[in-house]
């Protein structure tokens, strides 16, 4: 599969709105420009994360 197909693939189709102080957004933007990543892989991550460590539960 080459780099093409492979992104194509991942499309990404919804988004999640969040409201949070301009000041919080603010900084964590830039701790991941700084770490070198961006706000919403780092978001993504955290979703994808989150949902694992709680798939047990939500099977009960």
């Amino acid at each position: 599969m080459s780099k093409k197909d492979k992104k194509t693939a991942k499309k990404k189709d919804s988004q999640l709105v969040l409201r949070l102080d301009k000041s919080e957004r603010d900084a964590f933007v830039e701790l991941c420009k700084e770490l070198d990543t961006s706000a919403a892989r780092e978001i993504r991550g955290f979703i994808r994360k989150f949902m694992d460590d709680h798939a047990a539960q939500a099977g009960e």
